[in-house]
């Protein structure tokens, strides 16, 4: 950042950090701790939607590489659009199985970001439920190189629980960068594996 950037105040964002990925197995600790929510075992990977061979490529580069792995429940990644458009590479692992999803969550990023994808990447997300039903999502901006909690209320046409959302944040400030400005705790309705 040079000396006019910073007078008239100019800021760079933050680069990606993929490795504040790997503070969510601690994190989780936090999580049920403090609010009673469990991994589902399920996490995805978000990007804006690329046609082409090249995205065809490191998709089957990124199956590859996750196929070697016999300790996982179902396909290694399963990739789906949303209704806006956007792609999501969805990793299913069993409940117990946090630090290998990360791991998937973490080879999957790097794989796009090194076949230059890296601009599409838009976030990572890891499934949260409690006993009753809940679901929450604790999703990495890729970008912002933080994470924010997301949670749709049950039964609820896209309605979530904010006061849940701020109570998570506050549980886990010590544990992950946590987003500041509420404004980018972005809703990911219909998110696979939420």
């Amino acid at each position: 950042m040079g000396l006019w950037d910073i007078l008239l105040g100019r800021t760079r964002p933050a680069p990606p950090d993929l490795d504040q990925l790997f503070a969510l197995p601690s994190a989780a600790v936090t999580l049920q701790a403090a609010a009673g929510f469990t991994p589902t075992g399920q996490g995805a990977v978000c990007f804006a939607t690329v046609e082409g061979a090249a995205f065809e490529q490191a998709h089957r580069e990124v199956q590859a590489l996750l196929d070697a792995d016999a300790d996982r429940p179902g396909p290694p990644v399963e990739l789906s659009r949303d209704s806006y458009g956007y792609s999501w590479l969805l990793s299913r692992r069993t409940p117990d199985q946090l630090p290998e999803l990360v791991n998937d969550l973490h080879a999957v990023n790097s794989a796009m970001e090194a076949d230059g994808f890296g601009p599409q990447l838009l976030c990572s997300l890891a499934a949260f439920e409690d006993g009753t039903g809940r679901r929450l999502a604790l999703v990495y901006l890729y970008k912002r190189g933080t994470f924010y909690p997301f949670a749709p209320l049950p039964g609820q046409d896209r309605r979530r629980d904010n006061a849940l959302e701020i109570q998570v944040r506050a549980a886990l400030a010590s544990d992950l960068r946590v987003e500041e400005d509420l404004g980018r705790w972005f809703p990911v309705w219909g998110a696979p594996g939420l």
